[in-house]
């Protein structure tokens, strides 16, 4: 099996590194493309308006002045010399469940994977403390490799890429696997406005939840809450078919 990793986090991340041990013991021949810098909540977005430029970090292993999407394609259509079997993008710093899918650039390089035809799967640890960015990364290093044998073993439709979640726990105390859907939040961010030394505005965007917030049983928000790995098969289609079809009778005179 040949795998391509990538990421949103940089090169250098930790998640990568981690990523990297894990897929080490899935094939031996496995190629990381990932950014230079950190591309998170780029979502999946190209690089259009300047150059990607490319370094060679090691073997098999390179550099991409790029988000997650420009890596993936760099990666299959000009690194490796043929297409990879799988991709996997992570293992992101921190959760990617619920409104973060769509931020978020780790989900990105599996989106992009499955645009190319290949089998691709996101992989996301939640901190232990979001405000201290505290992380076991062993958690996901001890509990990935097992399940990603069994992922990688199953028919996935085409069109559908997995979104794996890993719960904000220590690896001993994880409960077990839930087959989650994507959960719905209330919007979590928020503007924060602070001042230059001149006395000119700037702006942070910043994560703001209320923890009263209610969760809804079979999702990924509750996976978490349960210190259990959260796996969500996800679509690219993003058509609704029930409101299509009453779309359709309302404007059917339009139409003619």
């Amino acid at each position: 099996m040949r795998i391509l990793l990538t990421n949103d986090d940089g090169i250098h991340a930790e998640g990568l590194k981690v990523l990297e041990r894990i897929a080490a013991t899935l094939s031996d021949d496995v190629w990381v493309v990932a950014p230079e810098t950190d591309q998170s909540g780029l979502a999946h977005s190209l690089t259009l308006s300047e150059p990607l430029r490319l370094r060679k970090e090691g073997d098999r292993r390179f550099a991409l002045r790029g988000t997650p999407t420009d890596c993936v394609i760099m990666g299959v259509r000009e690194v490796m010399d043929s297409p990879p079997d799988l991709v996997l993008s992570g293992v992101n710093a921190g959760q990617n469940i619920a409104e973060d899918v769509s931020y978020s650039g780790t989900v990105a390089g599996a989106i992009e994977g499955t645009l190319l035809g290949i089998r691709s799967i996101a992989l996301s640890q939640a901190f232990l403390s979001h405000r201290e960015r505290r992380i076991d990364w062993e958690t996901v290093g001890r509990h990935a490799p097992a399940l990603l044998k069994r992922l990688i073993g199953l028919e996935i439709p085409r069109d559908t890429f997995l979104n794996v979640n890993f719960p904000p726990c220590g690896p001993e105390d994880v409960v077990g696997v839930k087959v989650a859907s994507q959960a719905r939040r209330l919007h979590g961010l928020s503007m924060e406005k602070r001042a230059d030394g001149r006395g000119f505005p700037y702006y942070w965007l910043r994560f703001s939840r209320d923890a009263a917030e209610d969760i809804a049983p079979g999702t990924d928000v509750e996976a978490m809450t349960e210190n259990r790995i959260s796996v969500t098969p996800l679509k690219l289609d993003m058509t609704d078919y029930k409101f299509q079809a009453h779309l359709a009778e309302v404007l059917q005179d339009a139409a003619e």
